[in-house]
C-alpha cells in the first residue's frame, strides 16, 4: 500500500479528474480542486475524438503558409481578435520560433510518443472508474472532401502525414454511400481511420471520472484556486473565498487557467486560451453506425453523441474570457444547412477555451524549484486525447517510479 500522503488536484475538467481518480485509486488521499461550470472548459463542449492521429502540432512550416487562406475574414476557421493582440502577440512570436523545421520535428516526435496508446489509457481509466462499457468507442473516425481535387490534395497530405498508431485506408465507394440521405450530396473522397476512437459524450466521461473518484473516498472541494504555494516541504491552494487546502503535493491541472497559478511560482507559462465554438442538435437523423466525420475542406466535425449531434470548429485566439463571436456559430449553422445536415434551427451553443502553449505540447511534471508542485496543462486539442495517459505519468511520479527520459522535454521551464 502506498503511504498516505495527501494530494490536491486543481481543475476539475477531464485531466484533472483522470488524474484525481488515478491518484486515489493509487492509494493517496485525494481532493480534486473543481471551480463549478463545467461549460466555461473545453471539456464540455469539444467534439469527443480520440485522436490517435494528430502526431504533428499545429507549428509548421506548412501551418504558416496556409494561414492567411485560413483566416476567419476569409471564410475560414483561424481568427485572431485584434482587441486582445496584448494576449497573442507575445504567444505568437514564440509560435513562429516553434514552426522551425527542426523545432516543428521535434515536437511531432514527442506527440508521437505520448499519442502511442490512447485508447489503451482510456480503458484502462474506464475500468478503475467502473464506467459503462460504451463510454469509449473505439470505433476510428472518417476525413471526407467535398470535390475531387480536395479529395486528391487531402490523401496526399495524409500519405505525408506522421499518423502514429492510427492507420487508414483510402474510403471505397460503398465507404462513402453511408452519407446518402444524410448529406445533400455524397462526399467527392474520403479516408477511414483505424485506432482511434469516439467517447459517448464528454460531459458523460467527465461525470464517470468524477463518480468512480467519489467512489474511491476522493473529495471534491467546489471553488475557484487564485494560488497555489509552496508552505515548507507541504503545499497549500487559497480559494476565492479566502479558504486553504493544505496538501502534501499539488498538481495545477486547470487548464487555460493554469498560467495565472503557475506563473507566481517563477516559472514563463505562454499559454494562451485557444477557443473553440460547437453547436448541439437533438433533432437529427445522423445514422448511429455513421463515424465522427472530418469535413476537412470546411474545417468543420461532425459528432452523435447521446444528447444529439454536434458539430465544432474555429480557432480563435483572443481573451478565453470574452463574450463569444456569434458569426462563427451562424458559420458553423451554415456550414450545416450546405452539406443538407438535419439540425436545429435553434440549436445548443457553446463555446470554450482549449489550454494551449506556444509549441502546442502540454506541460507535464514537477517544478525544478518546489518539487511538491506538479503540474499537468497545455493539451490544446488534444485534451480528451491524452487525459487518461496524462493522468498514468502523474501516478508513476507520485509513487516515485521512473518516467521516460523524452517526458523532460515537457517540462515547463522549457520556456525561459
Amino acid at each position: 500500500m502506498t503511504p498516505s500522503r495527501r494530494w490536491a488536484v486543481v481543475g476539475g475538467g477531464l485531466v484533472g479528474a483522470a488524474i484525481a481518480l488515478r491518484l486515489q485509486a493509487a492509494g493517496f488521499e485525494v481532493v480534486l480542486i473543481d471551480r463549478g461550470d463545467p461549460r466555461r472548459g473545453a471539456s464540455f463542449g469539444n467534439i469527443g475524438h480520440i485522436a490517435a492521429e494528430q502526431c504533428e502540432p499545429m507549428p509548421s512550416p506548412a501551418t504558416l503558409r496556409s494561414a492567411v487562406g485560413r483566416l476567419f475574414a476569409f471564410g475560414g476557421p483561424l481568427d485572431f481578435r485584434a482587441r486582445d493582440v496584448g494576449r497573442w502577440g507575445p504567444w505568437a512570436l514564440r509560435f513562429l520560433a516553434a514552426s522551425r523545421p527542426a523545432a516543428a520535428a521535434h515536437g511531432a516526435e514527442l506527440l508521437t510518443r505520448l499519442l502511442e496508446d490512447p485508447l489503451g489509457a482510456w480503458g484502462r481509466l474506464a475500468a478503475l472508474a467502473d464506467a459503462p462499457d460504451d463510454l469509449i468507442r473505439p470505433t476510428g473516425h472518417a476525413v471526407v472532401w467535398s470535390t475531387p481535387e480536395a479529395a486528391r490534395r487531402g490523401l496526399q497530405a495524409w500519405r505525408r502525414a506522421r499518423t502514429g498508431s492510427a492507420t487508414f485506408r483510402p474510403m471505397e465507394a460503398e465507404d462513402l454511400a453511408a452519407y446518402d440521405g444524410v448529406l445533400a450530396a455524397r462526399p467527392a473522397g474520403g479516408v477511414r481511420f483505424s485506432g482511434t476512437g469516439q467517447v459517448s459524450e464528454p460531459q458523460r466521461v467527465r461525470n464517470a471520472l468524477l463518480s468512480g473518484f467519489e467512489r474511491l473516498g476522493g473529495g471534491v472541494v467546489h471553488g475557484e484556486a487564485t494560488a497555489v504555494r509552496p508552505a515548507g516541504e507541504a503545499a497549500e491552494v487559497v480559494l476565492a473565498d479566502g479558504s486553504v487546502v493544505d496538501a502534501d503535493k499539488v498538481v495545477v491541472a486547470a487548464g487555460a487557467w493554469s498560467a495565472r497559478l503557475m506563473a507566481p511560482l517563477g516559472v514563463c507559462v505562454p499559454l494562451i486560451g485557444e477557443r473553440g465554438y460547437s453547436v448541439q442538435s437533438a433533432r437529427h437523423d445522423w445514422p448511429e453506425d455513421l463515424p465522427l466525420t472530418v469535413f476537412e475542406d470546411r474545417a468543420l466535425a461532425v459528432a452523435r453523441f447521446k444528447g444529439g449531434l454536434r458539430a465544432s470548429s474555429h480557432v480563435e485566439f483572443g481573451d478565453p474570457s470574452a463574450a463569444p463571436d456569434p458569426r462563427k456559430w451562424r458559420q458553423i449553422e451554415r456550414s450545416l444547412r450546405d452539406l443538407g445536415v438535419t439540425f436545429s434551427d435553434t440549436p445548443d451553443r457553446w463555446c470554450g477555451p482549449r489550454p494551449t502553449l506556444a509549441d502546442y505540447l502540454p506541460a507535464i511534471g514537477r517544478l525544478q524549484a518546489h518539487p511538491m508542485i506538479h503540474y499537468a496543462f497545455g493539451h490544446q486539442h488534444l485534451g480528451l486525447t491524452l487525459a487518461a495517459s496524462t493522468a498514468e505519468v502523474l501516478e508513476q511520479m507520485a509513487l516515485g517510479r521512473p518516467t521516460p527520459t523524452w517526458l523532460e522535454a515537457l517540462r515547463i521551464e522549457r520556456f525561459r
